[in-house]
């Protein structure tokens, strides 16, 4: 196979994988085409958690095809027993000869084990085909591999000049139905969504997926003080969980109010705090408990904490053409910085979102 037939396989391949964007987690995306000669006899992807992997689905597609076929895959093959055995004996059994992928998973249960596999069986191995391609696709399961942290993304709308509410407090709506669809979108993809007290406060957010078909993330608050109401929107679980983070002081002062959040379905967790709650500590926690990518939309305060630790890794900046010449800031720093150590980010890439621009960054770390 030609080096332009393998990346064009492995771009059908990537669009197959998205297609289980949302539904998979905590496993990432991958998709899988078998090619005898230059003709595809059998492909797939991953579509659910606890289902069958990309290279299974394409295998049974394919049938007795596969025997000395090319198999063009965006992920390393799995070599252990999970929710499903392992891909590699499966390749192996097909007589599939040869293997062509994308990337090595960071998964230290296969990391370079399945290649190894395949390698010792007598199947030739190509790696890195389009390899930042599908690890820009599954980005979020990458991050959280590697440093056992979740992937971090902050949305934030704004005015044209920089206002996420007018001085009143008032932010429904900046922006377009269409913006909050993608945002609505944006949930279903990650595992959990969290805002902070004042948010919860002043927007009563319930934080759900409702204008999409998808599934709803859990749904995190952070409260040091333990301040916020009971009857607030977002402690109603009958339809999504809801984690509720606060300080260490507070959970002992306020136990009947602990109580009361407890009996209505809220899981109360407690991380140490200074002026603020730890942010690391909170990505700790969240990791500790699976949770391998998170959401912050809002506030200020709360965006502060992440962004200024290095701890953001994507920010979803949709502009609304408004314009308030007051009101509130999306970016307040306790410490706002000088020019020279100003955080930094990717050229964005900008698209048209109803009578928005939605612009997505990467955060630069040192």
């Amino acid at each position: 196979m030609k080096s332009v037939e393998e990346f064009r396989f492995m771009k059908r391949c990537l669009l197959l994988a998205k297609r289980g964007e949302g539904n998979v987690h905590p496993n990432p995306m991958v998709g899988c085409v078998i090619v005898q000669g230059d003709k595809v006899v059998g492909e797939g992807y991953h579509e659910k958690f606890g289902g069958p992997h990309a290279e299974i689905i394409a295998l049974k597609n394919a049938g007795k095809k596969a025997k000395g076929a090319t198999m063009v895959v965006s992920l390393e093959p799995c070599v252990h027993f999970g929710k499903t055995p392992p891909c590699t004996d499966a390749v192996i059994r097909a007589g599939i000869a040869r293997v062509v992928i994308a990337s090595r998973d960071p998964n230290p249960l296969v990391g370079g084990k399945g290649i190894r596999r395949l390698r010792k069986a007598g199947v030739q191995v190509k790696i890195g085909v389009l390899q930042s391609n599908t690890q820009a696709l599954n980005e979020k399961f990458f991050k959280y591999m590697r440093t056992g942290l979740p992937y971090v993304g902050i949305k934030l709308a704004q005015t044209l000049d920089g206002k996420i509410a007018d001085g009143a407090g008032t932010s429904k709506w900046i922006s377009s139905k269409a913006a909050r669809t993608v945002v609505h979108r944006l949930r279903h993809e990650y595992d959990a969504v969290l805002v902070g007290a004042k948010t919860v406060l002043s927007d009563n957010p319930e934080l759900r997926v409702r204008l999409i078909r998808g599934r709803d993330p859990v749904r995190v608050v952070v409260d040091g003080r333990l301040s916020l109401p009971t009857t607030r929107a977002i402690f109603n679980t009958a339809a999504a969980p809801t984690w509720l983070f606060t300080s260490s002081r507070a959970a002992g002062a306020k136990k009947e109010k602990i109580r009361k959040l407890v009996s209505q379905g809220v899981r109360i967790l407690s991380v140490p705090s200074e002026h603020r709650l730890n942010a690391r500590a909170i990505l700790r926690t969240l990791a500790a408990e699976g949770v391998s990518s998170l959401l912050i939309e809002g506030g200020a305060d709360t965006i502060d904490g992440f962004i200024n630790q290095s701890l953001a890794d994507k920010l979803y900046l949709f502009v609304s053409p408004k314009i308030l010449g007051g009101g509130l800031n999306g970016f307040t720093f306790t410490t706002p910085r000088l020019l020279r150590t100003s955080i930094h980010c990717t050229t964005p890439t900008v698209q048209t979102i109803g009578e928005d621009l939605l612009l997505e960054l990467l955060f630069i770390h040192d």
